[in-house]
């Protein structure tokens, strides 16, 4: 039996020293033999740099073309149409033959005018013959006073005669003369609404045919009211230049002037109409038609400008990240003047040559180590300095 117990106290005297040396080394291990520290993997990113530049400034509306002139041509008598002079979609100029109606009614009623005045100038010219021997009797009391006295009535008489079939003539020469429908302006024809034979009226309200004017051309956009005051001090420095861009802004379809303000803003919908003339050489610019519309107000010269994609916006305000000479990132509070389109003008915070983080910004912090993307990482690779890079 003591030959037993023995081993027995050994083995568990050696199993409890292993399991108390197991626990001390993972105690103490991690203070005699450190872990190496982990350096932490740059963040790859874009970067711009800060630039001084001229920057225009634009305010930006959608307007509607319209035509510079419209005419609904109508007549102005009654009769049958002989012939209709146009074709449709045609250009036309000023006193251009459209549509004739038949003038023969008219030349006849001008002819009675006109005889009725000749008939009424011979009795006219009669009864001063009369007068003329009534004067000379007179003195030998051979024509009675009153006579003299009827006889100047009767020439006074015929002499408001005489002018009254003057403008009745007048009259049907200008009856006459509606029968030959000319344009009123120069433009372009629309759908011809008449057709020859059919009978018009002065009364009709459709009218024959629109002339519309093209060339120049106006275009109506809204601004809000908060644009007033800009657009007022541009026109009042000088012409203000408009373009007409196509709905997705790719093309400039014609460029223009400001021809004026609306004198009053609209109250339902905080807005001022602005109207604006292009000489549209090429047409296209069509009445009706939806464009985008850009008025130069301004342009800043020699300002510092970053790109959009570099603006961020905090509780305190907006910022930027700058890349640093040891490739960290910064965070620059900045102050912004202007935002054009993909441009932001920045007033102070920054200098020209810094470079400023264009993307990836979520993952960035103050101090975050990163790697610039493209052409200016083989710079900073090659020793050049992110702040002097141009």
């Amino acid at each position: 039996m003591r030959s037993l117990r023995g081993p027995r106290l050994t083995l568990a005297a050696l199993a409890a020293f292993i399991v108390v040396a197991a626990i001390a080394w993972r105690w103490v291990g991690p203070w005699l033999h450190p872990p190496k520290a982990v350096k932490p993997t740059p963040v790859a990113v874009d970067v711009a740099v800060v630039r001084r530049s001229d920057v225009p400034v634009h305010l930006e509306g959608l307007g509607t073309v319209q035509a510079f002139y419209t005419v609904t041509v109508r007549t102005r008598v009654d009769g049958q149409i002989d012939k209709v002079a146009f074709r449709e979609g045609q250009h036309v100029k000023k006193g251009d033959l459209l549509v004739q109606i038949d003038p023969r009614p008219f030349q006849a009623a001008l002819g009675i005018a006109l005889a009725t005045r000749a008939r009424d100038e011979a009795l006219l010219a009669n009864a001063r013959l009369d007068m003329q021997r009534y004067e000379e009797l007179a003195p030998e009391e051979l024509a009675s006073k009153q006579t003299v006295d009827t006889q100047r009535a009767l020439i006074a008489q015929l002499t408001a005669q005489v002018k009254g079939d003057e403008a009745s003539i007048d009259n049907a020469r200008t009856q006459l003369d509606y029968t030959t429908i000319t344009s009123p302006i120069e433009g372009r024809t629309g759908v011809r609404l008449v057709d020859p034979g059919n009978i018009v009226h002065a009364a009709d309200t459709t009218g024959m045919v629109v002339v519309t004017q093209l060339q120049p051309i106006a275009v109506m956009l809204s601004l809000p009211e908060e644009s007033f005051e800009d657009l007022a001090a541009a026109l009042a420095r000088g012409k203000v230049a408009a373009s007409a861009l196509s709905r997705d802004d790719e093309q400039v379809l014609d460029t223009g002037t400001v021809e004026l303000i609306d004198n009053q803003i609209d109250q339902t919908t905080g807005t001022i109409r602005v109207k604006a003339i292009m000489p549209n050489p090429n047409q296209r610019l069509w009445p009706g038609q939806f464009v985008n519309v850009r008025l130069l107000t301004q342009t800043l010269h020699q300002v510092l400008t970053i790109p959009a994609a570099a603006l961020e916006r905090g509780p305190e305000g907006t910022f930027t990240y700058v890349v640093r000479p040891d490739s960290t990132v910064g965070v620059t509070p900045l102050a912004v003047v202007e935002h054009e389109g993909d441009t932001v003008v920045v007033e102070k915070g920054l200098e020209a040559g810094q470079q400023v983080v264009t993307s990836n910004q979520y993952r960035l912090q103050p101090g975050a180590l990163v790697r610039i993307n493209g052409p200016a990482a083989a710079r900073t690779r090659a020793g050049e300095s992110p702040r002097s890079a141009p």
